[in-house]
């Protein structure tokens, strides 16, 4: 007789007895982490980490109890993982992520709902139409718009694109693009973007089928931001060649400056030009909740909009959404499964509108974080971090060993060290001096390149930390700086 039933939830009472005590191990070994955490990364040499996970058994005979895997995993995997809430683990994107959030994931993997369809999901169907719906009121839209979650900004830029790239044909020569692949003027078809927008506008054209010599980069000025004659030169530069442009994507905080495109300016030459308008607002989105909000001037004027609820949203990873102004457009997404959103069905089924299948609940940690923390508490933590960073931006100004090489526009701090011990290459030493710091376990830093110079920064996303940890942070980086060789 087997027992796979200790190895399940399962409905009834005393069910649950095993999920409660693997659940309740679970958090106690993790809260031991946490407190007992002195440094963004244990300091393991990397090697020596791999070779230890590698020699973890994977076959039947090595099966242990759950509760020893549960402990073997907090004491291997757990301790030497990166830690996000440390207050020197400040590199990325990243942020530590509210309890609410952490709680909806307890929820989300425990009744395991998949979002593609309403008999998979039921009540996280409506919970998710009720976010993006909320979402799209935000963002100044009205009762025509929509939205769907995605896995992250990748995933909602390339649906974006892909969206606009069906629409010109459509509008264009009546083309379906779905039913009849890309049609004879694909090669002319254009996409414009500034220099700083996010990567995944070019992997988005490869996708497509457009090839990246599809994506047309405008230059920006030096605070990283798209500059505008520039972009109707451009556009006339294309007409002129007989090329099609036919989305202009905007940014709201592009990933290494965090800079804000002028969005009305943008929209008011996509209108000119009949071109689609989209915004990655992946990083600025959460703005729109704070005092600041006016920065995103435009952006409902946007067709389409990313937003990523895993970054200034304090989310746990993944969580992101697209929105549409029109929701019509989603219609170049929708196809027909007999299995599974028949034609016929009058319950709603959100894989009509996505380019995934089975997707997560994740629409449930945005809702318990409005009920539990609140949009506006949320809008006060951007305004803090905003105001914070200039404030770290004027402490590396005033600092001997330091350079500020941008003025920050939202949360990220670009700089370089240039101490006595840097010698004649300054870049080689900064990229260095950012790799052993990271080794050593004493600070996990970002990397970039600020008008051809290495540059070290601080992505300023933990509300919870002061302006003495950066003091703190700033004397290790210094003391660590002069003892390298």
């Amino acid at each position: 007789m087997n027992n796979w039933q200790q190895h399940f939830i399962q409905v009834g009472e005393n069910g649950s007895d095993n999920y409660r005590n693997a659940m309740s191990n679970s958090v106690n070994e993790i809260v031991k982490v946490f407190e007992s955490a002195d440094k963004p990364y244990s300091a393991m040499d990397a090697t020596t980490l791999q070779r230890a996970i590698y020699d973890l058994r994977l076959d039947q005979g090595s099966v242990s109890p759950l509760s020893q895997v549960i402990s073997e995993t907090a004491e291997l995997v757990a301790r030497n993982a990166i830690i996000v809430q440390h207050p020197d683990c400040i590199a990325h994107l990243h942020t530590p992520p509210l309890i609410a959030g952490i709680t909806a994931e307890n929820f989300i993997a425990a009744q395991n709902q998949s979002m593609d369809s309403w008999d998979q999901s039921a009540s996280a169907t409506y919970v998710e139409q009720y976010i993006t719906d909320w979402l799209c009121k935000q963002f100044g839209f009205d009762e025509h718009s929509d939205g769907v979650f995605t896995s992250g900004g990748t995933q909602s830029n390339i649906m974006a694109l892909l969206m606009a790239r069906d629409w010109v044909a459509d509008v264009m020569s009546g083309h379906n693009i779905q039913k009849e692949g890309l049609p004879e003027y694909a090669p002319k078809l254009r996409i414009l973007c500034s220099t700083k927008s996010h990567f995944t506008v070019k992997k988005a054209a490869s996708i497509m089928g457009l090839g990246e010599k599809a994506v047309v980069c405008v230059p920006t000025h030096q605070d990283g931001t798209l500059i505008l004659t520039a972009l109707e030169e451009t556009l006339t530069q294309l007409k002129q060649a007989e090329l099609i442009p036919f989305v202009v994507v905007g940014t709201a905080g592009t990933t290494d400056h965090g800079a804000i495109d002028d969005l009305t300016a943008i929209s008011s030459i996509a209108e000119q030009h009949k071109i689609w308008f989209h915004v990655d607002a992946a990083y600025g989105g959460a703005v729109i909740l704070s005092q600041s909000k006016q920065r995103l001037a435009g952006i409902e004027l946007a067709d389409s909009v990313t937003v990523d609820f895993h970054k200034l949203w304090f989310q746990p990873v993944s969580c992101s959404a697209v929105m549409l102004k029109n929701k019509t457009n989603f219609k170049y997404l929708l196809h027909h499964a007999d299995y599974l959103n028949r034609e016929s069905d009058d319950l709603p089924n959100l894989v009509d509108k996505t380019i995934s299948t089975t997707r997560r609940f994740d629409a449930l940690k945005v809702l318990m974080t409005l009920r539990a923390v609140g949009s506006e508490t949320l809008g006060q933590m951007v305004d803090h971090l905003l105001a914070q960073t200039q404030q770290v931006a004027t402490m590396v100004t005033q600092h001997n060993e330091f350079e500020l090489l941008a003025q920050p526009p939202l949360s990220t701090v670009l700089f370089r060290y240039i101490g006595e011990n840097t010698g004649a290459n300054v870049d080689e030493f900064n990229r260095q001096l950012r790799v052993q710091l990271l080794k050593a376990g004493i600070a996990v830093l970002g990397e970039t390149t600020v008008d051809g110079q290495a540059a070290l920064k601080l992505t300023i996303l933990n509300p919870c930390l002061t302006l003495n940890n950066f003091n703190e942070l700033f004397e290790k980086i210094v003391k660590f700086a002069k003892a390298l060789k």
